[in-house]
């Protein structure tokens, strides 16, 4: 085996290794002077010089390796910081009221029998992030854009709460109504931001931690998309990103990092608060999560500005012209700064600088307290400021910066950088009193020790609360604000949905085929098509939508740069920079980010998208249910398909990949309209009313979710008679019963309505029996309709009581009720409690395996003769048919026997 200096690889350390020496001369000299200067100088100035080198090739754009970290210092040098266009005395006492309003609502609402909780250490150390960004970047929408998007870090709600009261955007009355939402209604404040319950105040929920890093992220690539597409004028649109440094630690957060590289998203900042603490205790105790992260960013293409020390510093890294300070804050773990933030003047001098002569030296003429208050660089203005204007000139590349700060700075001994910070919500009298010393509060100690402490507003004609109209005006407007500005689309007629209430005549094609026709007829619209938005996780082509990409396009800022090997066919794969399909790989998470910014574009931009995200069923609510509420919370309007749905239908993948559950998912999101349709005329009533419901001239914040099948089936055309109400609200009859004797009911979804025909026929046939077949488009909104009867008739016993839609359908129907899906039993059962009549459901309970269609519709007893035999069975219960009858059932049929079923229809993708 060769040895490592044998093998000779293309890259050592990031450099080459075989390109030829053409000055071998030249490259003596280069080398010589560096052992010169390593000799001579020693090897800190040497490396000193060899980082300036690589800084000057980078300015001359010499391609050089990046380095996965830089030293633990600001990235911005001192003489490289800008001037400060802000009044640093004003914003110090703007934020000081803003802090202290902040704790004392979050203590306030820890008084007697309220107790509900909040957060104040999280806002305490990034509240300078936030005071430069409102005094000097955030753009409002006061100029009829969308303005700037603030991702906004949850758990320091009470700052941006405290902020919005001095600016007389909240009063006090609501402030003390923090958590309080219904109790104190309509006053309440949400706990965090939360734009479902305050609509005209957050823009975007990120408490959910994770999911606001990578919302950012594709936020500002849908404006970017926006744009490139005509829709709207994003280009003065900046999204900025507040995040945790123990936040990073979620998957979401750093797991699409390279799209923003990869697409130059130089309209994306991250500010990750360092704080170096997670909820518990240090995020990187024995590490340095600063330099972690900078490697990370770094390696996936971001500008990384570190800002790590504040001015107090400066001084002192002057000296440092041997490195010894650098050194030392290089080798220093997160933990040990941590307890330095909580230490003595004396410990620090003993344990950072007592070390090494040359540091001692340095602060031999300082006293302890000015060693002590040797700070973070994420409290002081200046240094944030340099960092926000780099990262705002920065092209080509999404910045993130890595600001250092304490956890609970200015809040006291007792929560200044303490592992129990996070959970710390009310202030003691002694810590008030420190607190309102330390941030120069005119608050009597009387009037801490007499009750709830006060709300501290300078006056509304005081220099701060004026400089802080002043600034916001200058930017815009208030953030963060919620504007719906998005006028009500002018939506198709029917003829766009002609093709589909024809059926398929004599061709079997499959659900998703069914809607994905009439999806192409809707994008050819001239008022609405140029705003459906197609998303896919790589996919596109198992879903038949692969004719779309010779006239859509898949978006690509790049376009396409290279020959397609496809190229020479119909259905040849297409980039565009204007392209209207989204293919964002394989990422259900990145494709569900790309769903909610645009399905909330009305409100961003003013500007409707209508979103259509199609993947395999059982990677929507069981892999990505937390984006589906957050999508719900931002208001976010569209349609998600479910594809490949059914535990059955997916044939040879079996377990996790057959999903008989997520309509039960969906039932659990309030802002979720969910339907399993069967055929293609109910999908396109059910499409047409979604388009009404969302983007009609009484537009509800809903999203639609349909679950469509790959197995191709016969469509039937449109019935003359045809029930489009009982379509949209959950149920109607597709055949009655002709033949028979003895009464039944079946009720089929999506996929299960053939096997409910077929029973109907054997039934019939073969047992005397007359059944009718209902097609129940939406168990979930059939429950949800009845649920929201009940509640009303508890509430108003006084009134005639209602009677749920589903009771009175089937109201005068012969029972039994037999109810048939391709999902668990737990979702038909949602409406067994209002069905007139007895009530019995077949379902594919259990784990999904690998077979064909028959076999596993045999196992789990739904297919058309377990059907036949579950009638019969509650027939026989009701002494209406004699029990001998469903022995002969199951063995004329071989019930027991896997493989006596006929396998099925075999294939269809789409």
């Amino acid at each position: 085996m060769a040895s490592a200096s044998d093998r000779n690889p293309i890259i050592i350390g990031g450099l080459p290794s075989q390109v030829p020496d053409f000055d071998p001369e030249e490259t003596r000299e280069w080398l010589d002077s560096l052992d010169a200067a390593v000799d001579e100088r020693g090897r800190e100035r040497a490396r000193y010089l060899m980082l300036r080198l690589i800084e000057r090739a980078r300015e001359k754009r010499v391609a050089v390796p990046e380095m996965r970290s830089t030293d633990y210092v600001n990235t911005i040098a001192t003489k490289d910081e800008p001037f400060f266009p802000g009044n640093e005395e004003i914003e110090r006492k703007v934020l000081n009221a803003t802090r202290w309003n902040a704790a004392v609502m979050v203590s306030r609402a820890q008084r007697p029998g309220i107790g509900v909780g909040g957060h104040i250490a999280t806002f305490a150390s990034s509240a300078s992030l936030y005071d430069v960004g409102f005094n000097h970047f955030f753009r409002g929408k006061d100029e009829g854009d969308g303005g700037d998007q603030i991702f906004f870090q949850g758990h320091a709600s009470p700052g941006i709460y405290a902020r919005a009261y001095l600016l007389d955007r909240l009063s006090e009355q609501q402030l003390d109504a923090f958590r309080q939402e219904k109790s104190k209604a309509p006053y309440g404040l949400s706990s965090y931001p939360h734009p479902r319950l305050m609509p005209d105040f957050w823009e975007f929920p990120t408490v959910s931690m994770g999911l606001g890093p990578l919302g950012a992220i594709y936020q500002a690539r849908m404006n970017r998309y926006m744009e490139a597409r005509g829709i709207a004028d994003t280009s003065k649109s900046h999204v900025w990103a507040y995040l945790g440094d123990g936040e990073m630690d979620e998957p979401e957060s750093l797991g699409q990092l390279s799209i923003a590289a990869r697409e130059g998203l130089d309209n994306l900042t991250f500010v990750v608060n360092c704080n170096l603490q997670r909820l518990d205790g240090p995020v990187r105790g024995n590490g340095k999560i600063i330099q972690e992260l900078e490697s990370i960013f770094r390696g996936a293409g971001w500008n990384v500005i570190k800002l790590i020390w504040d001015r107090s510093w400066d001084p002192l890294l002057a000296q440092d012209r041997d490195g010894t300070l650098v050194n030392k804050m290089n080798s220093t773990p997160d933990g040990q700064f941590q307890t330095y933030a909580t230490e003595s003047g004396a410990y620090i001098r003993e344990h950072f600088f007592g070390g090494d002569q040359r540091l001692r030296a340095m602060v031999e003429n300082m006293t302890d307290q000015q060693i002590q208050h040797l700070g973070r660089g994420g409290h002081d203005h200046k240094k944030v400021y340099a960092a926000y204007a780099a990262a705002k000139s920065h092209k080509g590349q999404p910045t993130v910066i890595l600001a250092q700060t304490v956890k609970g700075w200015t809040l006291g001994p007792n929560f200044e950088g303490r592992n129990a910070t996070h959970q710390m919500k009310k202030l003691t009298v002694d810590d008030l009193k420190r607190f309102r010393d330390r941030l120069h509060i005119p608050i009597t100690d009387a009037q801490l020790e007499s009750g709830a402490p006060p709300y501290y507003h300078p006056g509304r004609n005081s220099p701060e609360i004026q400089y802080m109209h002043d600034q916001r005006n200058a930017h815009g407007g208030y953030v963060p604000t919620r504007v719906v500005r998005a006028k009500p689309l002018a939506l198709p007629d029917d003829s766009a949905y002609a093709a589909a209430k024809k059926g398929s005549g004599h061709q079997s094609i499959a659900t998703t085929m069914a809607f994905v026709r009439i999806l192409k007829d809707l994008m050819r619209d001239k008022e609405i098509g140029k705003r459906f938005v197609l998303i896919a996780p790589d996919e596109y082509r198992t879903f038949g939508m692969d004719a779309f990409f010779p006239s859509a396009k898949i978006y690509n800022p790049l376009g396409q740069q290279y020959e397609a090997v496809d190229r020479e066919l119909l259905l040849a794969y297409k980039e565009s920079p204007t392209g209207q399909m989204l293919h964002d790989g394989i990422s259900e998470a990145g494709c569900t980010a790309s769903l909610i910014a645009a399905g909330s574009a009305y409100a961003t931009h003013g500007e409707p998208l209508i979103p259509v995200y199609v993947f395999y069923s059982m990677f929507g609510f069981q892999r990505t249910g937390d984006q589906f509420w957050q999508m719900a919370d931002q208001l976010a309007r569209g349609f998600v398909l479910g594809a490949t749905a059914g535990r059955t239908t997916l044939t040879g993948e079996g377990l996790q990949h057959a999903d008989g559950h997520s309509q039960l998912l969906a039932s659990t999101n309030p802002g979720c309209v969910a339907y399993d349709p069967a055929y293609g005329y109910e999908i396109a009533h059910i499409v047409k009313d979604g388009l009404r419901r969302m983007y009609g001239p009484e537009a509800e914040d809903v999203f639609y979710y349909l679950t469509v099948y790959n197995e191709p089936i016969q469509h039937p055309a449109e019935p003359a008679d045809v029930d489009v109400d009982g379509i949209l609200k959950g149920i109607h009859r597709v055949s009655a019963g002709t033949e028979g004797g003895v009464g039944a009911q079946i009720m089929a979804s999506g996929v299960a309505v053939p096997w409910a025909l077929e029973a109907q026929r054997l039934l019939a046939a073969e047992w005397n029996v007359k059944a009718d077949v209902w097609s129940a488009t939406s168990w979930n909104e059939l429950r949800r309709e009845a649920v929201e009867v009940e509640e009303h008739n508890l509430l108003h016993p006084e009134e005639e009581q209602r009677v749920p839609y589903v009771t009175r359908k089937l109201s005068g129907s012969e029972g039994p009720f037999v109810a048939v899906s391709d999902w668990m039993r737990s979702v038909p059962d949602q409406i067994s409690r209002w069905v007139p009549g007895p009530y019995t459901s077949l379902g594919a309970d259990g784990f999904g395996f690998a077979d064909t269609r028959g076999a596993a519709r045999r196992f789990f007893h739904i297919d058309a003769q377990s059907v036949v035999l579950a009638v019969l069975t509650e027939l026989a219960k009701a002494g209406r048919i004699d029990r001998s009858v469903l022995k002969q059932a199951i063995d004329r049929y071989q019930l027991l026997d896997v493989t006596a079923a006929e396998p099925g229809a075999a294939g269809g993708d789409a």
